[in-house]
């Protein structure tokens, strides 16, 4: 057979094998993911510390041989937190057969891929999202190791209307994620007969929060929800605390906890985060001193709970592709994932069906320090 019959024969069974659902023949010892997320830019943090956390198990799998003697090849493209950058990165890993997304980043540059995901069958796994779009209408390929907006805001609302706060404000992004945010906001409120007292708004990955600033203050809120990512929020903090506000502020925990930390320093004490990864900053459950342990290995690592949750999101897959067999196609993974009724990852539990891809709604509160650190 000659050089040019060879790849002619190679790129034949290779489009055979994607219209299958089935891995291309490069991938015949590997397995290749794509994940699009912001690495530079405003929302960078919340992509490189998703990546990192993911690479800790990914690579300590590779190293050991692999699963079923494949290894793991996840592929990073930059979108800066922009759909449309993110639609283009999608477009491009379909083009080039990669095995599954995973570990996307954001709801507006999610829901971006998410008809291309459809169209295209390919698993789409653990997004750095909560938002309610991305579960409803279900889809087949999309399976989420986070606890949803909903949920995270429902705790949050909880939290303060116990505490007998019941004038809150919203600050949000303008975008999907952002309405995301709101509805759940709305949501929860409605159910204790309630409802925002105001409403302010900033453009993504932008800090021009002045607007927002008017709109939120002058109606003296007792708490404000911030549904946007760290800088923004960190900006909007600093503004409404020298316009005079003294209330209290909440965040979910897209807003990227750490970042948020180190962005305002000091100014930070007493700001509430919601989370949906266990607390990685001590050895109190298994997952969190394997994730410690892991994290130690690499010269200039930090714990955060962005890196926890690419971590916790890498361990999961990795379950799914080990009961998927040695030769797994895209349906064989989307099943054995399916059948991941009750995972205990170590204090942290995941579990799935097959008209259930929310792997988890555990939501609990924690709350930064003056000193730039974060406390349960």
């Amino acid at each position: 057979m000659t050089s040019l019959n060879r790849r002619q024969v190679l790129r034949a069974a290779g489009a055979t094998a994607a219209a299958l659902g089935l891995p291309a023949l490069a991938q015949s010892t590997r397995i290749v993911l794509g994940q699009s997320c912001a690495t530079t830019g405003p929302a960078a943090q919340l992509g490189l510390q998703m990546n990192r956390g993911a690479r800790l198990v990914f690579d300590a799998v590779n190293a050991a041989g692999g699963v079923n003697g494949q290894t793991i090849d996840l592929r990073l493209l930059d979108d800066g937190y922009e759909p449309d950058r993110c639609k283009a990165n999608t477009e491009k890993f379909i083009g080039d057969e990669v095995f599954a997304l995973f570990g996307y980043v954001g709801t507006p540059t999610s829901l971006a891929a998410l008809p291309l995901v459809n169209d295209a069958r390919i698993p789409f796994f653990g997004p750095f999202t909560g938002a309610e779009a991305l579960r409803d209408p279900f889809s087949r390929w999309v399976f989420h190791v986070r606890a949803s907006y909903f949920d995270e805001t429902e705790l949050l609302v909880r939290q303060l209307t116990s505490l007998g706060l019941t004038r809150i404000a919203v600050f949000r992004q303008n975008d999907s994620y952002g309405q995301a945010g709101l509805d759940g906001v709305v949501r929860a409120l409605k159910a204790r007969n309630l409802e925002p007292v105001a409403v302010g708004g900033v453009d993504r990955n932008t800090v021009n929060v002045a607007d927002a600033v008017k709109a939120i203050v002058p109606k003296m809120p007792q708490a404000v929800v911030q549904i946007s990512a760290y800088k923004s929020c960190a900006a909007f903090i600093r503004a409404a605390r020298k316009a005079g506000y003294g209330g209290t502020f909440y965040n979910v925990s897209f807003v990227g906890t750490q970042a948020l930390a180190d962005e305002l320093g000091p100014d930070g004490a007493g700001v509430v985060v919601s989370q949906v990864m266990p607390y990685p900053f001590n050895t109190t459950t298994a997952i969190a001193r394997e994730y410690r342990a892991a994290v130690e290995k690499v010269p200039d690592a930090k714990i955060d709970y962005g890196s926890m949750e690419g971590y916790v999101a890498a361990k999961v897959f990795v379950e799914g592709l080990r009961r998927a067999g040695r030769a797994p196609t895209r349906d064989a993974l989307v099943s054995a994932i399916e059948s991941i009724q009750r995972l205990d990852l170590g204090g942290f539990h995941v579990g799935f069906g097959p008209r259930d891809h929310s792997g988890s709604h555990f939501v609990e509160m924690s709350m930064l320090t003056g000193d730039g650190r974060v406390r349960r």
